[in-house]
């Protein structure tokens, strides 16, 4: 039998045609993807009524047979041209029963018609070598095939329809002004009494690109929050209630509830959606005094747990002193703490505000206000109602760039106070370009680009 397995990388070019399984194992259908010069006619050798002038865009009802004529399937199969497809080549998409028998002999008698199997990426690798996405956009596919919630789909969506790129490219002209302002002064250098680089203009652009910069860099925040799930901790002391709201939430018993102090003894998590959005609820160690050591590194790791949250819940079920409120409110700076009244059910005394904050009343063992509450919660985080049009930095890598370019336009504009050559200047944009390329894998503004601007604002006939 052929062999199926993908080639070590140092092997793989362009020339080669590559197919793939493109659908999961196990589902009632599957789909093959085919990308190359030659998947046309490779599909030609594979499935019946398919030949090399099959037209584009269409899509043929054939049957896939080995190399004796024998039916493997039956198939639907969908003919793409370049450049006018996913990679930007030929492609085809062979749609037959998902049987993993099926599915193997299909690929093996692509293999042994010419093709080989793609590398991982290697589609995406070619949309973006092809000119058909940006290097932002081919981060953003993986994005969508791992977003879990409507919030993460909608951040992938727009990024890979290209709403960062543009902002990118925004960027990237508002430098390429700067660099043309620049070599017009640099190419009559030798003229030392020439500025044609007016340094009022040079300093209004590189403020205006660092407090773009600076714009996209800070939706950081909000974009790893919705991608790894906003964390919640439910603390309080023993015995309030802090695991059967959690039950409540996750609709599911993991966490054990017994009248007995001291039954969590460690941080107990899980995932929640709320309007689209992941909150990572923490259940956490009854905070009291112990002599317990174990109970104790559990009561440690619940005020570590308020460290690394972005909202508290503070379950209460009878009045904290003045001790405790200020406590917890010291706990709590830079975050936002919801005061949470439980067991509604019973009698309880009026309550005043804690922290200038209502406080919120429900049950969590009777189920009373758990919808109120969440609404409390998605409020709480502060996200704001995101468009697919939303341009949200989810990536740690992106972000790290965008911090390098605001530096190095922070280090343009020093330069231009302090009265520095325009060769000087010119050091520091061409690393912010470096950093900008370094998202996009766009590269370096070119002489000719410099030179299309400088003479772009010629009038017609001159």
């Amino acid at each position: 039998m052929t062999s199926l397995t993908s080639q070590p990388s140092h092997l793989t070019t362009q020339e080669d045609t590559i197919c793939a399984l493109a659908t999961a194992p196990g589902g009632a259908l599957g789909v093959i993807r085919i990308s190359g010069s030659n998947a046309i006619s490779i599909t030609g050798a594979t499935c019946r009524s398919i030949s090399a002038t099959t037209p584009a865009n269409t899509v043929h009802y054939t049957h896939i047979t080995d190399s004796d004529g024998a039916v493997i399937d039956e198939a639907m199969v969908s003919i793409f041209r370049a450049p006018h497809s996913y990679t930007g080549e030929d492609s085809v998409e062979i749609s037959c029963h998902g049987s993993p028998y099926i599915l193997n002999k299909a690929l093996e008698v692509l293999v042994k018609n010419g093709c080989r199997m793609a590398n991982p990426g290697e589609f995406t690798m070619r949309a973006y070598l092809n000119g058909k996405l940006d290097l932002s956009q081919a981060e953003a596919v993986a994005d969508l095939i791992a977003s879990t919630n409507r919030a993460t789909h909608r951040i992938a969506l727009s990024q890979l329809r290209g709403q960062f790129s543009s902002e990118l490219d925004k960027l990237r002209d508002q430098l390429l002004q700067m660099t043309t302002l620049l070599e017009l002064e640099l190419d009559f250098s030798d003229h030392e009494d020439l500025e044609f680089a007016d340094r009022t203009q040079l300093m209004q652009l590189a403020q205006t690109i660092e407090k773009h910069v600076d714009h996209l860099a800070h939706t950081f925040e909000t974009g790893q929050a919705v991608k790894q799930g906003i964390p919640v901790a439910i603390v309080g002391k023993t015995n309030v209630g802090k695991s059967t709201l959690l039950n409540r939430l996750l609709k599911d018993d993991r966490a054990i509830v017994s009248d007995i102090h001291g039954t969590t003894r460690d941080t107990i998590e899980d995932n929640i959606e709320i309007n689209g959005v992941n909150f990572r609820f923490i259940d956490t160690a009854g905070i009291r005094e112990t002599s317990d050591k174990i109970e104790q590194i559990g009561i440690d790791r619940t005020y570590q747990t308020i460290d690394r949250a972005r909202i508290v819940i503070w379950m209460i079920d009878q009045w904290p002193s003045e001790e405790e409120i200020g406590e917890m409110i010291q706990r709590c700076e830079n975050k936002k703490l919801i005061p949470l009244w439980n067991k509604s059910d019973k009698e309880r005394p009026a309550f005043p505000i804690v922290a200038q904050l209502p406080v919120f009343s429900i049950s969590a063992k009777k189920g009373w206000n758990i919808e109120k509450l969440e609404q409390a919660i998605y409020t709480a985080a502060d996200i704001p109602h995101l468009h697919q049009t939303d341009v949200i930095v989810t990536s740690v890598r992106h972000y790290h760039e965008l911090l390098y370019v605001k530096e190095s336009m922070r280090e343009v504009s020093d330069a231009i106070t302090s009265g520095l050559s325009a060769d000087l200047i010119a050091e520091s944009l061409k690393s912010a370009l470096d950093h900008l390329a370094a998202i996009s894998g766009k590269g370096r503004i070119t002489p000719q680009e410099t030179l299309n601007n400088i003479f772009s604002s010629f009038c017609v006939g001159k």
